[in-house]
Formats: structure tokens, C-alpha cells, sequence
């Protein structure tokens, strides 16, 4: 297949990860193809608009293809989906995969700034997104991008009922995909091969802007292959999923690994607490991944012992570690459910897992082991592996490892040694081979699982006709695990609230989970001799100080402002 991006070369194990199994050399879309073929009355999703066989699904994927074909799309040609978790998400996915064009998924949070910067970058042809979703006119976005997006030809707007000019709704699609049709010979002859690009997802980025990461059909489906041995699941799973499918959790559990075993996928648009207990109760919900606050909340629901949750025997936590409290609890409240952590990026799909036959001592203390077809170790700064025990740099490669950065190779190389993708963590290795992570060298924030960049925001933020400095860091929270805390100085003495640096950030078009979720106004930064500023001692102050504020809410108005909880709905993802 021929596109406008170069990625790496195969690694030189890609024979032996073919050999061994770690690459099956298919496509998602043969995976669809099996489960129609075999068990076409199966259900094969659940979201919001209800339910659908594996037959009523392959006829959906097919007329959307066919559609695809009708608007022109190429093999090769960027197809980008920003839909929240329903099974069109999925079909546009199949459906691009099915004429041989490539994906980008995008976050249904996201708004101008990053659509428009990841829109052009990926070259996009032909966007989906929906009409509306969590009171955001997405239609009305994309009409102010369409400007900069010079290769757009079509926005298919999901949610609308009649075609507006330049916009095709979901059904006129469809429509046009039926009246038109799609060959055997037409899919065969577009076919990817399993080496080729599959998926262009950004991810943030830590020196301003946000990095595309290239998968190979091969490389990201590699992630999904250990799941169902290493957690006994077969075609009668029931899988659950609340993290955005544009994310690499959705998109590997939620999309991927239910299609690939021919089983049933139950979708959340957005992560609620109570309504998950609701889907497991009418659907026998099995398993679940997201972020660790899914689990407490869950945890604190009310209800909670009212539903029937004896189906649910797993629930996988990302993006955070697993509070000791809170396993425990999970045991007393939920006795069935096993409940295990996990670590990876986008660029390396999730590397280790934890298992349900795991002692507690390892799920509490680690992150997992290196699933089959993937290889970790720790090294010093000069690059020296480290013993067992000793904190270093997390370094990984294998059969899950991307393709590159989007035309950014050289980036990409500087990342690798001799094959090991250094993946900016820091963490520790014991004996055993159960990993935990230390920190990050990288400088982000994870807010309930969401990456948040640090550099890419402060950018943003130095935009401000008063600010003349910025300091953006993680503060500790009880329950997202991490927020963001910001320290600013000004041109002049005039007040300036959190409220003012909101209503900027809305003018600015930024992701409300980005926004910083308590602000401070210095005269200086503490500094280095040589002028750097020292985000240690911020990090330190303003987890001091934010401790002492919620130790004591009746305290005087402090010189350090906070958002009410909830100000800032974070979007259910990992």
C-alpha cells in the first residue's frame, strides 16, 4: 500500500516474531470476516443505540466501505475518526481498513487547537465526528478548520439527519455505500498488507507538540494476541469498555480483542459509575480495562450491593498504581473480581500486565510482567542494565514496538538503542521479572489516566498578554491520582483568577482535561544558579499547600486557587 509516510523498517526479528506467533500476519477486518462466517447471529456490539449481530455488523462495515469508495478514498489515504465509544467508531475503522486506507483515531475531547494540528499533520481526507457530544458542536469546529485542512474532501457527521453543504450524514453513507457496492476482487485488490501502516495515534507530547505514533496492522494487533490465553477468554467474553476507543487502551480492548475472539463488546460513551453497574447487571459483563479512579469509583457507588455482579471477574487498571486501600476494598466489596494493574504507551502497546494468579504482594507492588513477545530492562544513564532492585530507565522492545514518529525518523532513531525503545519511565525490575515504575523523566501529568503535556500546554499558556512566566506541574489528588497545578507571573499587579485563565483556555480551544486545576501567582520562581526553574520545590509547595487547604476549607482566601471537583471533567480514558 502506498502512503505519503515513511515508517522505520521491519525490525530483524520480524521473522521470528512470525514464527513464534507474536505477528499473525492479519488484518482486524479478517477477524470481522471469521466471526460473520461462523457465528453471524452473535451479538457482536452494545452501545447507546442498541445491539447488533456479527451478520447485521459485517453488512454495516461493508456498505460504509463501499461509501468510502464512493467519496474517492484511496488505499493509502488517511481516513480520521473523532467519535465517542459507538459501534460506528468501529465501523469507520473496518471500513477504512476494508478500502486500504490508514486511521487516525482522535480524542472526542479534543477541540480546535489539537483536531486542526493532528487533522493536517495526518493528511486527512475524510473526517467523521459527531454532530454534538458533551454539548460540543463539533460541525462547527471542523467548519473552522477546513481552511488549514487543505486534503479534507468530507466531514461525515454521525447524530444529523439530513445532509447540510459539504457534510454527509452517517446515513447518507451508508446509502450511497448500498447503492454502489463493494467486490471481493475491489477489497482484495485494496488490501493492506499486515506490515503496512494502520494506525496514525498522537500522543502527547513532552517538548511542545503532540507526537503521531505509527502502528503496523501487525504491531498494534500484536497487543491484543496475549490476552485471552494469559485470562482465559473465548467467543462467549462479554468485554467491557468506558476509556475512549481513540486512545490505545479502547482501541486494543475495546475494539480490537472482542472482534478478534468473535465475542460481544459492551461500549460507554463516557465513564459512569453507575451505569456500568447497570451493563453488567443486563449484559453478564465479564471484563473491564480503564483507568485506576474507574475502579474506586465503581468502589463508591451507590448501589452498589443492590446490583448483581457476579459476571464480572476481572477489571485490569491503567494509567495509575493500584492503591493498597483500594485493592483491599475491591476484595471485601467485590470477592469475585480479581483485579490487576498494567503499564505501556502508545508507542508499545501495554507491555506488562498483571494476572488474576498473582500474589497481592505483586499486584500491590508491581505493574506486571512483560507479556509473550515483548522484552524489558532497566538501565543507568550511560545505559548499563541495572540489577535487580535498582532504579533506572525503562527501556522495551518486541513485537509491539511502533513504526516511527510521523515524519519525525530521526526523533524516532534517537529513542532506540540497538533495538531498545527508551520510553522515558523510570522504574525497577525484581527478580522475579514484575516491573514497577518510579516516576517519569518525561514531563507530563496524568490526570486519571489522560496524559496531560506539560511543554504543549505551557505554550499555550505563555500566549497570555499578562503572563510573563509559567510553571505547569503534577499535584497529588485522592482520587485522579494527578492535577494539574500551575504557577504563573504577571506583567502587572492586577488580579488574575482561575477563572480568568479558564475563560482564556476556552478562547484557545484546549481540551478542558488540560486545563490546570489550581493556580498560584508568584513574583519569581525558585531557581537554579544558572536560571532554570526548579519545578521540584512548585510540585512540593503545591502539594503542601493543597493538603493544608483541604485539612482546613474554612482557612481564609488563599493566595492559592482551586477548582471545584468536577470543573473539569476529565473524559473516561487511559
Amino acid at each position: 500500500m502506498s502512503t505519503p509516510f515513511a515508517m522505520l523498517e521491519p525490525p530483524a526479528e520480524a521473522d521470528h516474531f512470525r514464527a513464534a506467533g507474536y505477528w499473525k500476519n492479519r488484518l482486524l477486518i479478517d477477524y470481522l470476516d471469521d466471526a460473520v462466517r461462523a457465528r453471524p447471529d452473535a451479538v457482536a456490539n452494545i452501545d447507546t443505540a442498541g445491539s447488533r449481530t456479527y451478520g447485521e455488523f459485517g453488512r454495516l462495515v461493508d456498505d460504509a466501505a463501499a461509501g468510502l469508495l464512493d467519496l474517492g478514498v484511496r488505499a493509502g489515504d488517511t481516513v480520521s475518526i473523532q467519535l465517542p465509544n459507538r459501534h460506528e467508531w468501529i465501523v469507520a475503522h473496518l471500513a477504512a481498513q476494508r478500502v486500504g486506507a490508514v486511521t487516525n483515531p482522535l480524542v472526542p475531547i479534543f477541540r480546535d487547537r489539537e483536531i486542526g494540528y493532528m487533522a493536517a499533520r495526518a493528511r486527512t481526507k475524510v473526517i467523521f465526528v459527531p454532530a454534538e457530544h458533551r454539548k460540543f458542536d463539533h460541525v462547527a469546529m471542523v467548519e473552522r478548520l477546513r481552511g488549514d485542512l487543505p486534503e479534507l474532501t468530507h466531514c461525515v457527521v454521525v447524530g444529523e439527519t439530513a445532509d447540510r453543504p459539504g457534510y454527509l450524514t452517517w446515513d447518507a453513507l451508508l446509502q450511497r455505500g448500498r447503492a454502489r457496492g463493494i467486490t471481493a476482487d475491489e477489497a482484495a485488490a485494496r488490501r493492506p498488507d499486515p506490515d503496512d501502516l494502520a494506525l496514525i495515534m498522537f500522543t502527547s507530547g513532552t517538548t511542545g507538540s503532540p507526537k503521531g505514533v505509527m502502528h503496523a496492522h501487525n504491531t498494534v494487533l500484536a497487543g491484543s494476541l496475549p490476552w485471552p490465553d494469559r485470562l482465559g477468554m473465548d467467543e462467549t467474553a462479554v468485554i467491557h469498555m468506558a476509556s475512549t476507543f481513540s486512545h490505545l487502551t479502547g482501541y486494543l480492548y475495546g475494539v480490537a480483542l472482542p472482534l478478534m475472539l468473535g465475542a460481544t463488546g459492551v461500549f460507554q460513551e463516557v465513564w459512569n459509575a453507575a451505569e456500568f453497574l447497570r451493563l453488567v447487571e443486563q449484559h453478564g459483563i465479564q471484563h473491564t480495562s480503564g483507568a485506576t479512579p474507574f475502579l474506586q469509583d465503581l468502589l463508591d457507588a451507590d448501589g452498589l450491593a443492590e446490583h448483581d455482579t457476579s459476571s464480572l471477574a476481572r477489571f485490569c487498571c491503567m494509567g495509575a498504581p493500584i492503591p493498597g486501600a483500594v485493592l483491599r476494598r475491591a476484595k471485601e466489596v467485590l470477592p469475585g473480581l480479581s483485579v490487576f494493574g498494567g503499564w505501556g504507551q502508545t508507542e508499545c502497546c501495554l507491555v506488562t500486565m498483571g494476572s488474576p494468579a498473582d500474589p497481592e504482594e505483586k499486584i500491590l507492588g508491581s505493574d506486571g510482567r512483560p507479556l509473550p513477545g515483548m522484552e524489558l530492562r532497566i538501565v543507568d544513564l550511560a545505559g548499563r542494565p541495572s540489577p535487580a532492585g535498582e532504579e533506572g530507565r525503562i527501556q522495551v522492545r518486541g513485537a509491539f514496538l511502533f513504526r516511527g514518529y510521523l515524519e519525525q525518523l530521526d526523533a524516532t532513531r534517537a529513542d532506540l538503542h540497538d533495538g531498545w525503545f527508551d520510553t522515558g519511565d523510570l522504574g525497577t525490575m525484581d527478580e522475579d521479572g514484575y516491573v514497577r515504575l518510579a516516576g517519569r523523566t518525561k514531563d507530563i501529568i496524568i490526570r486519571g489516566g489522560e496524559n496531560i503535556p506539560v511543554a504543549y500546554v505551557e505554550n499555550i499558556l505563555y500566549e497570555h498578554p499578562r503572563i510573563t512566566g509559567v510553571a505547569l506541574v503534577a499535584v497529588p489528588h485522592p482520587r485522579l491520582q494527578e492535577i494539574g497545578g500551575v504557577v504563573v507571573q504577571l506583567r502587572d499587579p492586577e488580579p488574575f483568577t482561575l477563572a480568568d485563565l479558564r475563560r482564556f483556555l476556552e478562547q484557545k480551544g484546549l481540551a478542558k482535561p488540560y486545563w490546570p486545576e489550581i493556580l498560584k501567582v508568584v513574583d519569581d520562581f525558585p531557581r537554579t544558579a544558572s536560571g532554570k526553574i526548579q519545578k521540584f520545590k512548585i510540585r512540593q509547595e503545591l502539594a503542601d499547600e493543597a493538603a493544608r487547604l483541604a485539612d482546613t476549607p474554612a482557612a481564609g482566601t488563599p493566595p492559592t486557587q482551586t477548582a471545584p471537583t468536577g470543573t473539569a471533567p476529565q473524559e473516561a480514558t487511559t
